[in-house]
This record gives C-alpha cells, sequence and structure tokens, in this order.
C-alpha cells in the first residue's frame, strides 16, 4: 500500500511539474509585475486574471486582484492588515491598494521593455502616525528591463518612483534595481535594491541604507506560482531593527474572456 501511494504521489508530482506555468522559470507562461516589492515591466495578459496572497510579520496578510482588460494594460486592487494571522485585534489598512499600468515600449535588440504606472500597496503593517505603510508603496513608477539568454534567462530591472506617502516629510524621488535569474523550468531566484531615498529622514523609518530583499519563486502547477521573500538584509528598519523579514508569496493566474 505504502508503495501504491509512493507511486501515486510521485505520478502527481511529476504531472504537476510538466504542467507547470506560472511566472518563475523557464516555462514561465506569464509575466510578472514585480521581483519582490519593486514594480517591473510586466503586465498582466489580456483576458486574464490574478490573485496574490502575501504573509508577512506582525501578521500582515495582504490579498492583491489584477486584471489584463488590454493588450499591454492591466489594473487591480488590494487589501490587507496587521494581525490578520495570529490572535488578538486586526488592524486594517487605512484604505484599499490601487493599481494601473500600461506598457510603453514593447522589448527589441535595441530597447528594454518599458512601462508606467501606479501603485498605492505599500507592504509591512500601516502606520496610522506617520500616514504611510513600513515599506511605502511606489506611487507613480517608469520601469524598464532586459532580458538575456544565459543558462536560462536573465533579466536586469530598473525602476524610477514617486510616493505619496509623504507625511514623514521625505518627498524624495526613488530609485530600485534587481534581476531576476531562472534556475531550471519551474524555480527563479529574485533580487532588488530600494536605495529608498524617500525614507532617509530623521521621521522616517528607514536608517539610510536602502532595503536589499531576495526571493525564491517555484511554479508548481498552471498559473500558480509561491515563494519565499527575505526583505531589508540590510537591517535598515528602525522598526524590528536587526531583523530580517520573513515572508510567503502565492499567486493564481487564470484565463476569464
Amino acid at each position: 500500500m505504502k508503495k501504491l501511494l509512493h507511486f501515486l504521489f510521485s505520478c502527481i508530482l511529476i504531472v504537476s511539474i510538466s504542467f507547470a506555468q506560472g511566472t518563475s522559470g523557464t516555462s514561465a507562461k506569464y509575466e510578472y509585475r514585480y521581483l519582490i516589492d519593486m514594480p517591473t515591466t510586466g503586465v498582466m495578459n489580456k483576458g486574464f486574471a490574478g490573485i496574490s496572497m502575501e504573509a508577512m510579520p506582525f501578521g500582515v496578510f495582504i490579498t492583491k486582484i489584477e486584471l489584463g482588460v488590454f493588450d499591454g494594460v492591466s489594473f487591480g486592487l488590494s487589501y490587507g492588515g496587521g494581525n490578520v494571522i495570529g490572535s488578538g485585534k486586526i488592524s486594517w489598512n487605512k484604505l484599499p491598494g490601487i493599481n494601473f499600468r500600461v506598457r510603453i515600449i514593447e522589448e527589441s535588440l535595441a530597447f528594454p521593455n518599458i512601462t508606467a504606472g501606479f501603485e498605492s500597496q505599500g507592504k509591512g503593517l500601516f502606520d496610522k502616525t506617520l500616514n504611510r505603510y513600513h515599506i511605502k508603496s511606489p506611487g507613480f513608477f517608469i520601469a524598464a528591463s532586459k532580458n538575456f539568454d544565459l543558462l536560462g534567462y536573465f533579466s536586469i530591472h530598473g525602476a524610477i518612483n514617486y510616493s505619496l506617502e509623504r507625511d514623514d516629510n521625505d518627498k524624495d524621488l526613488n530609485l530600485a534595481f534587481g534581476f531576476e535569474k531562472t534556475i531550471g523550468e519551474i524555480f527563479s531566484m529574485l533580487a532588488e535594491y530600494d536605495i529608498a531615498f524617500n525614507d532617509n529622514t530623521l521621521t522616517a523609518i528607514g536608517e539610510g541604507y536602502g532595503y536589499l530583499n531576495f526571493g525564491l519563486r517555484c511554479a508548481i502547477g498552471d498559473g500558480l506560482t509561491i515563494g519565499l521573500n527575505l526583505r531589508d538584509l540590510l537591517q535598515n528598519k528602525k522598526i524590528n531593527h536587526n531583523i530580517a523579514d520573513r515572508g510567503l508569496f502565492v499567486e493564481l493566474i487564470k484565463g476569464i474572456f
């Protein structure tokens, strides 16, 4: 009986991997719209919808829904709060997050992908005193990316953004950059560095080192991707200092029209 169960489990696993086409690995079917927190040039495919869920420290849980409405155009809504996972009173975010993006230039041999958009969903707890998330939302952004063949695929990304979370008196433009490297058909390794020019004043949450984040993604089914995130490896946050943040990520993308 144990041998039969082991055989059936192995068959299911092999079939799942064979049809795994999420947003990671060389068999990726869909574009990822973010590395960890940094927006990329990815846009949800026309006629497809995606739902993602992310769990972070302090019981933070965020759910996001995105819809591809036209070729190169997508939008979405998100909502969450702190202490959603765990016990005690839930601290809901002040407002739902909205996101919208438009592909401006398609990648070619000479030019990178370029996408412009807006994203009001930040990460971590929402600080009602400073009227901001622990990790500020990107706000208005322009992102660029270029893909290369290198033992699979290697993608480099850059973004400039202007967040609307400015009550901490830090209103600077911000820069971020990062990369994705595929590992086989279903795995990807991600890394990003958010310079955090807009989070380094005396009243800000950041110390001024910027945010170095790392992630792993695995496509485990048709449109289904799971991942692990490690945030703030430079220990930039004044809150919960000296501890890197661990988080979980799940995303499902399906065609709806």
